[in-house]
């Protein structure tokens, strides 16, 4: 198997540098669909008359069906190949990105969000494809930029849902219909990206599952891996960073508005900036995560994500303190730096857990980042706890979770002679 050992972002020869651009954008595609209700959420809420709690039901139902999604997809992946699997998901997901629109009241509104929900999982596919077409010396800045680039989608949208739909009220139509009209532009863009994921994508770098002879039969998923401690660390640390930025995704917008009154729109502005940050931030966790590695180790991987964790849960609780929205902007920077890193360093270290079940490990740590997503959004939703205190609760998890990946041995899984022949025949080195 040719696996890329260098990573030339302005390339796009070989299949590999085609799939990696490919896939971060079907990433950032299905990140744009999967946000894009949240920074047009202060008219959804008025148009709906939804109460605080219901908003955070909506906002733990849009996380909770990916961590199903992920496990399931992780799975997918193994036995379909990343191609065949992402191909589906995108035209199935597009289905209720595209009639969200048809929802009139709290109860249908909440159904499409959970099922708008299960595109988050195309996560998965993106880092197990990355680590399909790339070296274990370059396997973690790959698979953090990839992430982080689809991540992007989740600024992106903060910033350009509103300008969609302001420019649809500019063509006469009502508030109402314009946050229902204007979730047709991520749809279409999802099923762009299916053709061409069908189309200029493989599976490995020798070719689709199916050319290679792979298939499910020689896929087999070794359920020993729920017994190592290592997944279940990497699932809380995911919890953490990644669960607090599809969180942040979801309520930046609004705290902006009721916290500091700004406008639906330069909520979003500054919401997307949040969003932005994975331009490089992410990236530079993966890259400081292979370096560490090569330096120290999967020790040296371990302690920089405890590292960048802590910086995480303090930024948190600095921003949850600030008094002004200079304050707050500063301080949003500054955990989002850490946090994206997070991200990137959690990646770094999951394709080396179990070699053999990289789809199956990705699936669990990927879900891990939901279901943090989906405990941080209770706090969201209740009527007695403040976003300024929800925050702050949030960055004292953080850190406690920190000091549990401070004390986690990592060390590179053993590759047995059978495990080479494995890789040999197409498995993920």
């Amino acid at each position: 198997m040719k696996q890329f050992t260098k990573l030339n972002i302005f390339s796009l020869k070989g299949v590999q540098m085609r799939t990696f651009h490919i896939t971060w954008l079907m990433f950032f595609v299905c990140f744009f669909g999967w946000f894009g209700l949240a920074p047009l959420m202060p008219t959804i809420r008025a148009e709906l008359h939804l109460t605080k709690a219901q908003v955070g039901n909506t906002i733990i139902a849009s996380v909770a069906a990916t961590i199903l999604a992920r496990l399931i997809i992780g799975k997918l992946c193994d036995s379909w190949g990343p191609r065949k699997t992402a191909v589906r998901l995108l035209l199935v997901g597009s289905l209720p990105v595209f009639f969200v629109g048809l929802a009139h009241d709290y109860t249908s509104f909440l159904l499409f969000r959970l099922a708008i929900g299960v595109i988050g999982s195309s996560f998965v596919i993106t880092q197990f494809h990355t680590s399909m077409m790339f070296a274990p010396n370059i396997k973690g800045t790959a698979n953090a930029v990839t992430g982080g680039w689809g991540n992007l989608g989740g600024g992106v949208t903060n910033m350009v849902m509103p300008l969609i739909f302001a420019a649809i009220v500019g063509f006469g139509y009502t508030k109402a219909e314009a946050w229902r009209y204007a979730m047709i532009v991520p749809g279409v863009m999802m099923l762009i990206i299916a053709i061409l994921y069908q189309k200029f994508t493989k599976d490995t770098p020798d070719g689709n599952y199916d050319e290679i002879g792979r298939s499910a039969t020689k896929s087999k998923t070794d359920w020993s891996i729920l017994s190592d401690w290592r997944i279940w660390a990497l699932t809380m640390a995911y919890a953490m960073c990644f669960g607090m930025e599809i969180t942040f995704d979801n309520v930046a917008s609004l705290h902006f508005v009721d916290t500091f009154h700004l406008s639906q729109s330069s909520a979003g502005f500054w919401a997307g900036i949040f969003g932005f940050m994975n331009l490089f931030a992410r990236a530079l966790g993966g890259m400081v995560s292979d370096k560490v590695g090569g330096k120290f180790g999967m020790r040296g991987k371990g302690l920089l994500l405890a590292g960048v964790l802590l910086l995480e849960g303090i930024g948190l609780i600095l921003f949850a303190s600030s008094g002004n929205l200079t304050a707050a902007i500063v301080s949003m920077l500054s955990f989002a730096l850490f946090l994206k890193m997070s991200n990137g360093a959690t990646y770094g270290i999951v394709p080396f857990i179990n070699s053999k079940n990289v789809g199956m490990v990705s699936g669990i740590v990927g879900a891990g980042g939901n279901l943090g997503g989906m405990l941080f959004g209770f706090l969201f939703k209740s009527e007695s706890i403040t976003y300024i205190q929800a925050f702050t609760y949030i960055g004292i998890t953080v850190m406690v979770v920190s000091l549990i990946l401070f004390v986690t041995r990592f060390q590179k899984q053993t590759v047995t002679e059978p495990a080479k022949e494995a890789v040999l025949a197409g498995e993920l080195a």
